[in-house]
């Protein structure tokens, strides 16, 4: 079976972070694998358990990103590929990240593509299903569990509070919710096999893309924390009395009527 997982590298959000400059500031901070690319990761893992095949991670970033690759390669995925945007690309969304994965799978005969529901830091849920549109194939996502036997997959997927039965056919795309599986940890025999993996990196010219055809849809005015809350009051007086001061609040200092 041949597999491919889509990886993020994003900002730990158990740190603290902090806000500058309209921006995150990075200096500092602390970077992980998205966590629901991990459920993806450990996906693929128990797919090359069960039916053999071949594991290959792709991340679209900077040379960063190697250690959130080398990671997943020590979880037991077999090959990884860093798409260094670095110096091509300043400012990228959803649509550029789609483009570019998807003009790398475009001839890679993939059987299976996992990916994360949502990225952490953004949390759009776009990019996996943007991907399976840009390849026309099929694509399910926030799944719970996953079952493929011959070309056929069986696939229960989280839908507002109650689950829904899917049966598709591969090749396919998923992208996986909490509760799909618990990701492993890298194992010291992991890690060391780990460095010696192929890592392959590859720029936009390699894709025989240029920078206009992946150039960002939507741009991101700024970043900023919400207001600190301030506490809450306690309405005095009968009802007709706190009904007024109730209104009074709303139209003179919340400025809502």
């Amino acid at each position: 079976m041949n597999i491919y997982v889509l990886l993020k590298r994003t900002f730990d959000t158990e740190e603290r972070l902090t806000v500058s400059n309209g921006g995150i500031n990075e200096e500092g901070a602390e970077f992980i694998i998205n966590p629901y690319d991990e459920y993806a990761v450990e996906e693929a893992i128990q797919l090359k358990e069960a039916h053999g095949g071949e594991i290959t991670v792709v991340t679209v970033g900077s040379e960063e990103a190697e250690k959130e690759l080398r990671t997943a390669l020590a979880m037991g995925a077999d090959k990884a590929v860093l798409i260094n945007t670095e110096d091509d690309i300043e400012n990228g969304d959803q649509f550029t990240t789609a483009k570019i994965l998807a003009e790398y799978l475009k001839d890679k005969d993939a059987d299976i593509i996992l990916g994360g529901n949502v990225a952490i830091d953004g949390g759009s849920g776009q990019v996996g299903p943007r991907v399976a549109e840009l390849l026309n194939i099929p694509y399910v996502t926030t799944i719970t569990k996953l079952t493929i036997e011959g070309e056929k997959a069986t696939i229960v997927r989280d839908v507002e509070g109650d689950s829904e039965v899917i049966e598709t056919s591969l090749p396919l795309l998923v992208t996986a919710q909490q509760g799909l599986n618990e990701p492993r940890y890298p194992s010291l025999p992991g890690i060391m096999k780990a460095k010696k993996k192929p890592l392959e990196e590859l720029e936009l010219d390699d894709l025989d893309l240029e920078e206009d055809d992946v150039e960002a849809k939507t741009k991101t005015l700024e970043i900023y924390l919400p207001p600190k809350k301030e506490a809450g009051r306690v309405l005095q007086g009968d009802l007709d009395q706190q009904v007024k001061e109730l209104v009074a609040a709303l139209r003179n200092e919340a400025k809502v009527i």
